[in-house]
């Protein structure tokens, strides 16, 4: 069931723009290996409310008025449904994922097939070791159109590079330490086209001197915001998808100016990820 909060907005008025997602049922979701902390092979999973909660989020989406396209799942990649790893578009030039373990390897080239199937993108094909989305994210008004690149466990630094003479974006390398975040999506977020929100503590000091000076509005989050997976999260301007864990975050987030839309995925979670995991934004 979906949980819309109403909340009363701050005088600072927020406007949601209408965003392009992809996304990947988890029809064959289970935890058969583990490549990240929060994974548990020895933990049952139930498939079908996977498929379930994935669906109430689908729908959260285009009942907020976004265009949502579905990848064909594929047996044998059960972390398919982590749509967000498979690549990274801005401006219609989709920088082609690299996964660094072999388990997820062959779900870079479902997602290559969908960009190359569809005129609007234009496929790059990457050399270097990259996650997409799950270490990248884009601010087309911050400092002029910027993207953040998060590496330490997943993504190599020179993919950050790789990625800038793709796009002809800057690209911010930010070094994460802490494995619990392995992934950018779960340690920063982007909270509309010029600010984010983000986990101090998942960054190395350098890191966060980088992030503070560039952003010194972000909405900070603490150990236990990120550990509830609330920075995995989905925000069109406005109204931020969020995981029904997150709730003290959501706070925070309504204190800033946002209206959190608060969705289950706790299944989804035993493979590490949450709503942003699920969902690749595709920028045209």
């Amino acid at each position: 069931m979906l949980i819309v909060t109403e909340r009363d907005l701050t005088p600072t008025a927020r406007r949601p723009r209408p965003r392009t997602y992809l996304m990947c049922a988890p029809e064959h979701f289970v935890v058969e290996y583990a490549i990240n902390p929060w994974m548990d092979t020895t933990a049952p999973v139930d498939t079908a409310l996977a498929v379930k909660q994935w669906d109430v989020l689908r729908q959260t989406m285009v009942d907020l008025g976004h265009t949502v396209h579905v990848l064909t799942p594929q047996a044998g990649l059960p972390d398919m449904v982590f749509a967000a790893n498979g690549g990274f578009v801005v401006d219609g030039v989709a920088y082609g994922a690299k996964f660094r373990y072999p388990q997820r390897a062959d779900e870079a080239a479902a997602h290559r097939a969908f960009y190359e199937s569809r005129d609007e993108y234009s496929f790059v094909a990457p050399t270097q070791i990259n996650e997409g989305e799950g270490d990248f994210a884009y601010l087309p008004d911050a400092h002029g159109g910027i993207a953040l690149a998060g590496y330490g466990f997943r993504t190599e630094p020179a993919a950050h590079a790789e990625a800038a003479e793709a796009l002809g974006r800057p690209v911010i390398s930010l070094k994460l330490v802490d494995p619990r975040f392995y992934h950018l999506d779960v340690a920063l977020t982007v909270l509309d086209d010029e600010n984010i929100a983000y986990y101090p503590g998942a960054f190395s000091e350098a890191s966060q001197k980088v992030i503070a000076q560039l952003f010194p509005n972000a909405v900070i989050a603490d150990e236990a915001d990120a550990l509830a997976f609330a920075l995995n999260l989905v925000s069109d301007g406005r109204n931020v998808v969020i995981n029904t864990e997150s709730t003290a975050f959501a706070d925070k987030l309504t204190a800033a100016g946002y209206h959190p839309v608060l969705v289950d995925l706790a299944e989804l979670k035993k493979g590490g990820g949450s709503v942003k995991c699920c969902i690749a934004e595709l920028r045209d």
